[in-house]
C-alpha cells in the first residue's frame, strides 16, 4: 500500500465538533501504533454546516449530494486515496459522493457492523437524528452485514432529533437530554438490542458507557478506527464493505 492509499480524504465540518473528535482519534491511533511524532497523513475539506444544515430542512438531497461530491472530487484530485463522510447523517447521500469519485469511501455503518460482530450483537439498537432512525438508508446497509436494527418510536425519536440539532451540534449538554437517551436505551435494551449505535458523532458528547445496560458503539470512534487502520497501512478501504453472501437482517421500530 503506497502513501496515496493510506492519504485520508475527511469530508468533515457536520459538525466541526465531531470532526475534532474524528482528527484526535485518526491520530491518537496512529500515534499509539508508530509512536514518536507519528500522525496521519489526512486531506480535510471541511463545509459550512450552515450550508448542509439548510439542505437538510428544506429537504433538498440532491443539492447536499452535489455539494459534498465535489469535496470529495477535489480530496481526490489533491491525493486522497479513500474518502470518509464523518457524520452519519450525510451518509443518506452517500452514493452520489461514492460516483463522484475514482476512491473507495469508507462508509461509517460498515465500521459500526465490524463493530457490533466484534461484540457478538446481532441485533442493535439505532438513535441519531430522526432520518438516520426513521429512513432506511442507514439501518439497510447494517442488514447487508446481517445486523439487524431496532430504533426508537416516532415520538422519541423527535425529541432525540431536537437535542442532536438544537444541542449538540451547537456543544451544548445537559442532564434533562442525558436522562432522554438513557430512556431511550433502555427501551431499545427491552427491545432485545445486544448493543445501542450511537448514529450521531455527538452524541458521546452526551452519554457514556455507564448510561446503558448494553455496550455502546460510538459509531465516530469505530469509523475513526477503521480510518486509521487505512492510514497505518494495517487495512485497505474497501475491506469492511458487505459481501454479496451477507444475509440482510430485519428493520424494526420499537412501540
Amino acid at each position: 500500500m503506497d502513501s496515496r492509499d493510506r492519504t485520508l480524504g475527511i469530508l468533515g465540518g457536520m459538525s466541526w465538533h465531531s470532526t475534532a473528535a474524528y482528527y484526535r482519534a485518526i491520530n491518537e491511533h496512529v500515534a499509539a501504533a508508530r509512536g514518536g511524532h507519528a500522525s496521519a497523513r489526512m486531506l480535510l475539506a471541511s463545509v459550512d454546516f450552515a450550508e448542509v444544515r439548510d439542505c437538510q430542512v428544506r429537504g433538498d438531497w440532491a443539492a447536499a449530494g452535489a455539494m459534498l461530491a465535489r469535496e470529495a472530487a477535489a480530496l481526490e484530485r489533491a491525493g486522497a486515496g479513500s474518502i470518509a463522510i464523518a457524520t452519519n447523517l450525510m451518509h443518506r447521500v452517500a452514493d452520489d459522493v461514492a460516483a463522484a469519485v475514482g476512491i473507495p469511501l469508507v462508509h461509517i455503518a460498515d465500521a459500526v457492523a465490524h463493530a457490533a460482530g466484534a461484540l457478538g450483537a446481532r441485533t442493535v439498537g439505532v438513535v441519531g437524528t430522526r432520518w438516520v432512525m426513521s429512513e432506511r438508508f442507514y439501518a439497510d446497509r447494517l442488514a447487508e452485514h446481517g445486523i439487524a436494527v431496532v430504533v426508537p418510536p416516532a415520538d422519541v425519536q423527535a425529541e432525540l432529533d431536537r437535542i442532536v440539532f438544537d444541542e449538540l451540534t451547537q456543544g451544548v449538554v445537559t442532564d434533562a437530554s442525558r436522562a432522554a437517551f438513557r430512556d431511550a436505551f433502555a427501551a431499545l435494551t427491552a427491545a432485545g438490542a445486544d448493543a445501542i449505535v450511537l448514529a450521531c458523532t455527538e452524541i458521546m458528547l452526551l452519554v457514556d458507557a455507564e448510561d446503558a445496560a448494553v455496550p455502546l458503539i460510538d459509531s465516530c470512534a469505530a469509523h475513526a478506527d477503521a480510518l486509521a487502520r487505512i492510514a497505518l497501512g494495517e487495512r485497505s478501504a474497501g475491506a469492511l464493505a458487505p459481501q454479496p453472501h451477507e444475509k440482510r437482517a430485519r428493520i424494526t421500530p420499537v412501540g
